[in-house]
């Protein structure tokens, strides 16, 4: 038994003696909207990312994309040569099973794994189309082979045949003309619904739901940024403040150093007076103690106000980081308004595809149920002149 496997996408003949070998297999979530309830919308059927396989069935000479998950099969579908897989975003592909009724979705986690998927797919259809081109060419080849060895016309078989038909039929058709109509009912209504008007409204309910998200963001970060500003303009008040002290403090302590400069001065000028009799020496030497103690004193004082400048300066420098910061926060939230302005322009242009998509749907529908009424009247004639001629026959043969 001939298998294809797959290779550099390429296909090769092997021989297996399995009936059905996988020859491409992917991960990918497989969605669904198939059934008369999701229409509108994807369902998915595949809890986590489900393995996904080709397979040829050379008893059938057909090709099958098969995915089973907790033994069902979430994917079942035969490809045949009038097949479409349509990429629809960077990650999602789709494809209609008209024989199932089903729509089929798969969700890949990148571009690379959709576009090897959809080159397979099409490769698949390629070779499908070749074999059921050689099939009918075969078939052709055989029923002319039988029409010369019998050596009879291929227009007498086919009138004998039609006239033993027709005359074999009831005179009350009622029966086939009610189960042709139903054939056909079931077959209108087993069309596809719009697999583009249902993505679109995926689309934009996404959308939607991720504008709400970025609303909801915004309102977070105006609220932060309401507080950031009022912080903002306490510490600004605060820095005003601590830059009038700091200048307060610095002319203090440039008033300090002349009063320290002068007092060393005196305490020179009293060291170097001459020491005349004890009482004057006393006296000098109380001088001298005030002046050393108010010495120390200022020295003091202009220490502790160098280190309050110091404070002011760290402070002054925790405020310019502040204001960076606010200034960065600002820049976020222009931002996300530009990302919102964005996602609504977004979300407006799906909705007039949805919309458009909508009107063509009821367009296609109603050309389908225009057609649907042309051929149930056609039908109707068909069977009415059918009838017509069984009576003829049963009259002629009754003659």
């Amino acid at each position: 038994m001939t298998l294809f496997t797959m290779k550099n996408s390429r296909i090769y003949g092997i021989t297996n003696s399995f009936r059905e070998q996988p020859l491409f297999s992917c991960r990918a979530h497989v969605f669904h909207m198939g059934d008369q309830e999701s229409k509108k919308h994807w369902i998915q059927i595949s809890k986590t990312a489900a393995v996904v396989h080709f397979y040829y069935d050379n008893a059938r000479a057909t090709y099958r994309i098969i995915s089973v998950e907790d033994s069902k099969a979430v994917v079942n579908s035969t490809v045949t040569a009038s097949m479409v897989f349509t990429k629809t975003s960077q990650k999602f592909g789709q494809w209609s099973d008209v024989s199932a009724n089903i729509v089929y979705g798969l969700g890949f986690s990148g571009e690379k794994e959709l576009n090897q998927f959809h080159d397979y797919f099409e490769e698949v259809k390629l070779l499908t189309r070749k074999h059921s081109k050689s099939k009918q060419e075969i078939n052709g080849a055989m029923d002319n082979d039988t029409l010369k060895k019998t050596g009879s016309s291929p227009i007498n078989p086919l009138c004998h045949t039609r006239t033993s038909s027709l005359s074999s039929l009831p005179i009350s058709t009622s029966n086939l003309q009610d189960q042709r109509r139903g054939s056909l009912s079931s077959s209108a209504t087993s069309l596809p619904g719009n697999v583009t008007e249902a993505h679109l409204k995926y689309e934009n309910d996404r959308l939607k739901l991720a504008l709400a998200q970025s609303s909801t963001n915004t309102k977070k970060w105006e609220i932060e940024l309401q507080t950031l500003k009022a912080n903002n303009q306490r510490l600004t008040t605060a820095l005003q403040e601590s830059t009038a002290n700091v200048e307060e403090w610095k002319k203090q302590l440039a008033a300090y150093k002349e009063e320290n400069a002068r007092l060393k001065k005196r305490v020179q000028e009293l060291e170097s007076l001459p020491m005349s009799s004890e009482q004057s020496n006393n006296l000098v030497k109380a001088e001298l103690s005030q002046v050393t103690s108010r010495l120390n004193q200022v020295q003091l004082d202009s220490s502790n106000k160098m280190q309050e400048i110091e404070l002011l300066h760290r402070r002054i420098k925790e405020l310019s980081n502040a204001e960076a910061e606010n200034a960065i926060l600002q820049a976020k939230i222009q931002k996300i308004d530009a990302d919102k302005e964005k996602a609504t322009v977004k979300a407006e242009n799906l909705q007039r595809l949805l919309n458009e998509a909508k009107s063509t749907y009821e367009l296609e529908n109603n050309e389908v149920l225009e057609l649907h009424n042309q051929l149930s009247k056609q039908l109707k004639e068909s069977l009415e002149l059918q009838e017509l001629i069984v009576a003829t026959v049963k009259r002629e043969s009754q003659s």
